[in-house]
């Protein structure tokens, strides 16, 4: 896979280069209210716009259904970048209509553009080849050079992701080479004890990643949503509370399989439960009560991990050597369920291992709550790209960027 910074030794200057970034940044209304992205991408476009080449940027953002939807414009992400660049960033109103070439033959050497949401044209997602690559075609008379470096979308089979790369000189950007580098330290020649920390929502949106972590790790612990699966799966009540019943007899495979392999897995041994979920727009005080993991009232929906459970978990991760964690913990976004994410993260601060935050709510998560990023070892810009590494999977965006 060909670096940047060999495309930067061959000469850049009055080179059209074509950025596929991850600008897909949480808005409320116009305002970011996480640039994590943004500023994740930021070396690599300055790399390139101090070595004379003409930048053009492109994302996609959210899930518009193929056309343009002033809810998912990528404006207020290009006013950021230029915030951060110092410098004025040209934003094309269409992705390859007259706005998008007007502004890219306007650009002089060292200057940054924009374009709209690469999701505004419909060839983009498509699953069709024959229509996909028409886009590629069309986003290829804006570029003289690919370089790859959204790493939040190297697992979609996009046009802008999988197709482009194959009709211009393509290479992999700096973000791209060091999410894949941190993920080979999770793969291969790993340091031992190797604990995963999994949470979130759903237990079937992880179950490739166990599967595959239970050949790798040494322990894995789970919270979230998807804990009260397993908690299910072992016989206890779980009320209210998130469950996929369809997973209950996986989980009790992994389980199983875990035990066979001596992988540790460990689950919540308390929990907050409240018969109601907690308004995350007023922040009201929710009043949750703890109760043990086993005796989850039949009305009540357990939203975080208990203080216990946080004790156990910061005990199971004081002496890894490496950590993963992925998913947070209950709803951090309440100030009443935010403690359990609040004390995995302040676990992974206080080790001494190679800490990874694998992306999505959890690296939004360390943002919101507080946590100093340079005091983790490394926080993903891709949850679901970072979780199909692990699984195993080729990853269509990589595959692209391979000589």
């Amino acid at each position: 896979m060909k670096t940047i910074d060999e495309l930067l030794a061959e000469g850049v200057a009055g080179k059209r280069v074509f950025v596929r970034a991850d600008l897909n940044v949480p808005l409320e209304g116009t305002t970011i209210t996480d640039d994590g992205r943004i500023r994740a991408v930021q070396p690599t476009i300055e790399k390139l716009a101090e070595a004379g080449a003409r930048v053009v940027v492109a994302s996609h953002l959210g899930r518009p259904k193929g056309a343009p939807d002033p809810a998912f414009s990528l404006a207020p992400a290009a006013a950021r970048l230029g915030e951060l660049l110092k410098t004025d960033v040209a934003f094309a109103t269409d992705t390859v209509g007259e706005s998008a070439k007007a502004v890219v033959a306007g650009l002089a050497d060292g200057q940054v553009a924009v374009v709209e949401n690469l999701r505004f044209n419909a060839g983009e997602t498509s699953k069709d080849d024959a229509e996909r690559g028409a886009f590629a075609d069309q986003l290829a008379e804006l570029a003289d050079v690919y370089v790859g470096d959204g790493f939040g979308a190297v697992h979609r089979k996009h046009a802008s992701v999988f197709d482009l790369p194959a009709r211009l000189p393509h290479v992999a950007g700096g973000l791209i080479a060091t999410e894949v580098g941190v993920l080979k330290k999770l793969t291969e020649d790993v340091r031992r004890p190797y604990a995963v920390v999994l949470g979130g929502a759903k237990v079937s949106d992880k179950l490739g990643v166990i599967d595959h972590l239970l050949e790798k790790a040494d322990r894995i612990l789970v919270g979230g949503g998807m804990a009260y699966t397993f908690l299910k799966a072992q016989g206890h009540e779980v009320g209210i509370s998130l469950l996929q019943e369809d997973q209950i007899p996986t989980v009790l495979e992994y389980l199983e399989r875990a035990e066979a392999k001596g992988v540790e897995f460990v689950l919540p041994v308390d929990v907050l439960v409240s018969p109601e979920f907690p308004d995350l727009k007023t922040k009201a005080p929710a009043h949750p009560t703890t109760v043990a993991a086993d005796a989850i009232p039949a009305d009540q929906e357990g939203l975080d991990i208990g203080p216990e459970t946080r004790k156990l978990y910061a005990s199971k991760l004081a002496d890894a050597a490496t950590v993963f964690w992925n998913g947070p913990m209950g709803v951090f976004e309440h100030p009443d369920y935010a403690e359990g994410t609040k004390a995995v993260a302040q676990a992974l601060v206080d080790s001494p291992a190679f800490t990874v935050v694998g992306g999505g709510d959890s690296a939004a998560a360390v943002r919101i709550l507080g946590f100093d990023e340079n005091a983790f070892g490394h926080i993903s810009t891709g949850g679901g790209a970072s979780l199909e590494y692990l699984e195993g999977k080729t990853l269509p965006g990589l595959a692209a960027l391979e000589d």
